[in-house]
């Protein structure tokens, strides 16, 4: 098509919305009577052609004149696109606010005159179109619009000011409890963008007196709780303290697992599939702390109900999928029919998995049900076999062999692969880390202990490994100065994480601290409920001669997990005497 051709359609176009325009009842606050005549239609047409031609300038002004003329709102905003495509932004302003004054009611308008103040910098001009467009909007899209607004103004570059002139321009609104809400969860909001913690704070403080429901002010107190303000928490238990949107709930529920507080988010997560069973999210996040915490017939059904909400609304219950809560239900339920030695499901739930993202997941699942099946040999070379789509595959390999080694206990052969790849990249931290790993296994203790400190060395923020040395050092018995110090600073790094609060309290109870451990080794089982926690809590309870206590847990940890070497080492050893 012709470049006049596209230009002759592009008029036509406008024109047609213009004789729609022009029937519709006009603006209460203009009185018109235009119509497109054969002038304004050639004005159209030859600015159009400036525009094709690269002459923005003349194109704009002519855009605007005929809007003007035509009393059109679409050739309005054309002439601030066409000032917006040549970096003009005054020119921009102008229109936009001349379009703004013409239909005062039009929220687009309002839209293009914030959006372009901000972009201009001048932020002290945007309350009178912030109240604008409060007066506007219809009181039950007011609470909306104030969202809409918000984050147009929080692009601007000056975060303090840029709030201050949110709040002129929501004042009318602070006081009323349908409004007032989102007024001040978009004022705090602002306020934390600025750095004003306190500022933030007391927004919400003066919002949750208006409404503790809100989902406005909960999803602030969620913004608070991730600027380390500790009463955010307060504020959003108080939101959750009875029924609230789904969506509130789980994304509180998943800043407690990014916290580690697992016990807390499970417990939330219930309430959530309760409270509103048909949200899917719930169902998966439900499932996967239920398979974390061998909750093995309820994560497979959690995980079922979530495959039957997704599911339902696609019709395709039994075809492969590249969705990804589907593809994570299925890799979890094929573990679940794995570990029950039902392999064939296990098998049939790997088969509905059709994502090149997942190849490794969805090989190293098979080769585990091959391991369980007595063929670890072919379970080795499938992964070996699998090919490497993405950047990180061949890791991702490497890692998932050498864990399968390991579980089976295959620790010489697993020490033998990660040898093999030390040499090829000597400064890989965590290949050195796993190989310390397996190296304490082999009972290599001195090797272990100089991989763990070139870890800590070369990654002085690798706190896995400052729990691996401590937690060793505090089990042989030696050094425990050393072995506090290390893990102490473990928790630095992961303050909530229930396996270095387990080391710590090993440390204690290793110093004969018996009350300090039994604080520290309850407050990590309740957190994570684990086998090895439970050996640890166990001992120490039999130690201050709570001797029925001590067995309680330890049969909680067989529940858990019935292979748990340290368990049934603590078990055999203690029981017996």
């Amino acid at each position: 098509m012709t470049s006049l051709k596209r230009l002759t359609l592009t008029t036509l176009l406008v024109a047609a919305t213009l004789q729609t325009s022009f029937a519709a009842t006009p603006p209460e606050d203009t009185v018109s009577n235009s119509t497109l005549n054969s002038a304004l239609f050639y004005q159209l047409l030859v600015g159009e052609m400036s525009a094709q031609n690269g002459d923005t300038t003349s194109a704009y002004s002519l855009m605007l004149d005929a809007a003007r003329k035509g009393n059109s709102e679409r050739l309005y905003e054309r002439a601030v696109e066409l000032a917006l495509a040549s970096r003009n932004g005054e020119s921009a302003l102008q229109a936009a606010q001349a379009w703004a004054r013409v239909f005062s009611k039009s929220t687009e308008a309002n839209r293009y005159v914030i959006q372009i103040l901000v972009g201009l910098n001048k932020l002290t001009e945007l309350p009178e179109a912030i109240q604008r467009g409060m007066s506007t909007a219809p009181t039950k899209e007011r609470a909306a619009a104030i969202a809409t607004i918000s984050r147009y103004v929080s692009r601007a570059t000056n975060k303090p000011l840029a709030a201050s002139v949110m709040e002129q321009g929501v004042a009318a609104e602070l006081g009323n409890p349908l409004t007032g809400p989102a007024a001040w969860s978009a004022i705090g909001a602002l306020r934390l963008l600025a750095g004003d913690n306190a500022g933030a704070l007391e927004a919400a403080r003066r919002g949750y007196a208006l409404n503790v429901k809100s989902d406005d002010l909960a999803a602030l107190a969620l913004a608070l709780m991730d600027a380390k303000v500790p009463e955010g928490e307060d504020m959003i238990r108080k939101t959750l303290a009875g029924k609230t949107s789904p969506e509130i709930r789980i994304a509180y529920v998943r800043r407690l697992l990014d916290a580690q507080r697992n016990a807390e988010a499970y417990s939330q997560v219930q309430t959530l599939t309760q409270q509103a069973p048909e949200f899917a999210d719930g169902w998966i996040v439900r499932g996967s702390l239920e398979v974390q915490d061998k909750k093995t017939a309820a994560a497979e059904t959690s995980l079922k109900q979530y495959v039957s909400l997704v599911t339902a609304k696609t019709g395709n219950a039994d075809s492969v999928t590249t969705d990804r809560g589907l593809v994570q239900a299925y890799l979890l339920l094929a573990q679940l029919a794995e570990q029950d030695k039902r392999f064939d499901d296990a098998r049939a739930y790997l088969d509905r998995i059709d994502s090149g993202q997942d190849v490794i997941r969805v090989q190293t699942r098979r080769a585990n049900v091959l391991a369980k099946q007595g063929k670890m040999s072919e379970a080795r070379e499938l992964l070996r076999g699998t090919p490497e789509l993405q950047p990180g595959d061949a890791r991702a390999k490497l890692n998932a062999e050498v864990q399968l080694l390991r579980d089976y206990k295959l620790f010489a052969q697993a020490y033998a692969l990660l040898a093999q790849a030390l040499q090829r990249d000597p400064k890989d931290a965590d290949l050195a880390y796993d190989q310390a790993m397996v190296a304490e296994k082999l009972g290599k203790n001195e090797e272990m202990e100089q991989l763990l400190r070139q870890v800590i060395a070369a990654k002085p923020d690798y706190h896995h490994a400052y729990n691996a040395l401590g937690y060793g050092l505090a089990d042989r018995g030696t050094n425990l100065p050393e072995a506090r110090q290390l893990i102490t600073k473990a928790l630095e790094f992961a303050p909530n994480d229930p396996f270095i609060i387990d080391s710590l309290g090993w440390v204690e109870f290793r110093s004969g601290n018996l009350g300090e451990a039994q604080r520290l080794l309850k407050g990590a089982y309740q957190s994570r409920p684990d086998a090895e926690i439970a050996a640890h809590l166990g001992e120490v309870l039999w130690a201050m001669g709570r001797k029925t206590e001590a067995q309680a847990v330890w049969q909680e940890g067989m529940v858990l997990n019935a292979d748990n070497e340290t368990l049934l080492e603590t078990m055999k050893r203690l029981v017996k005497q």
